[in-house]
């Protein structure tokens, strides 16, 4: 069972990436995927998440409107589109998988992906 983040890198103020989360060894479709982050000297906050079957999803209250959650299935990889990226964004990018809803624990973690975002 893995999950392994790519798509991280050095950009600037207002640019866009797209993070990737490619799993194998299970069905990503049966799981509720989570992205967090870690930014320097801060503890690991929830980003976003969306359940199984994209029931729904959640989005913390500063990336609203600039960050989406998508998943292909037949890829068995979920995305994090990251839009206006700030400043404040830089941070160490995980995804993770649970086999309940977005409000439980996570199961499996990848090993993250780093956004930096010069101003």
């Amino acid at each position: 069972v893995q999950l392994v983040e790519s798509g991280g890198g050095l950009v600037q103020t207002g640019d866009s990436l797209r993070l990737s989360c490619a799993a194998s060894g299970f069905t990503l479709d049966y799981f509720a995927i989570g992205w967090f982050r870690q930014a320097p000297g801060k503890e690991r906050e929830r980003v976003s998440c969306i359940d199984r079957n994209d029931i729904s999803a959640y989005y913390a209250e500063g990336v609203k409107g600039r960050f989406t959650m998508s998943r292909d299935n037949a890829m068995n990889t979920a995305y994090l589109q990251l839009n206006s990226l700030k400043p404040e964004d830089t941070a160490v990018y995980y995804c993770a998988a649970t086999r309940f809803s977005c409000g439980y624990g996570m199961d499996y973690w990848g090993e993250g992906t780093l956004v930096t975002v010069s101003s």
